[in-house]
């Protein structure tokens, strides 16, 4: 039988690494490798990543600084911070990407598929037509056609550039 392999040597790291000591969404922000962790933007409230094992190119994840669980236990200043970065992070997706739509939503508890159901965070993934393919539906495989730490260099320069005030919020 002739078997064709799908390579994808960097989700060896998912599935060798396991879950980490502590909280990826929890300062500090300094001084961490991509690698460990591609933050694209921070502030005093709202933290956001790519994620490390995405499923589809540019997959972010928006968090609230303050290590809280539940969406209700966001102050009303979190909660429009949280909303306005997550709107200029889909600009920047929409400028760099270009992608014909997004899934934005949050994953709340570990039953409904929270990764880190302790942390509160949001998930903007682009959508492309026609980026579902038979790999999602008989393996529960995603194929994400760049590198995060290549999606990361062409983000990180527009994010940057974001100078959201915390305190009109």
């Amino acid at each position: 039988m002739d078997r064709k392999v799908l390579w994808a040597p960097w989700r060896g790291v998912y599935v060798s690494e396991g879950k980490r000591d502590g909280c990826i969404f929890c300062p500090p922000y300094e001084g961490i490798s991509l690698e460990d962790r591609p933050i694209l933007y921070y502030d005093d409230l709202v933290v956001v990543m790519l994620n490390k094992f995405p499923y589809n190119t540019g997959h972010l994840l928006i968090s609230p600084v303050r290590h809280v669980a539940n969406l209700e236990e966001l102050t009303d200043r979190e909660s429009l911070h949280l909303l306005k970065i997550t709107q200029e992070s889909i600009k920047i997706l929409r400028e760099v990407l270009m992608p014909d739509g997004f899934n934005v939503g949050f994953n709340l508890g570990k039953v409904a598929g929270a990764g880190y159901p302790d942390h509160l965070h949001l998930q903007v993934v682009p959508r492309w037509e026609g980026d579902v393919n038979f790999l999602t539906i008989l393996s529960d495989l995603r194929l994400a056609s760049h590198h995060y730490l290549q999606v990361y260099e062409k983000l990180k320069p527009y994010f940057k550039k974001l100078q959201i005030s915390t305190e009109k919020n």
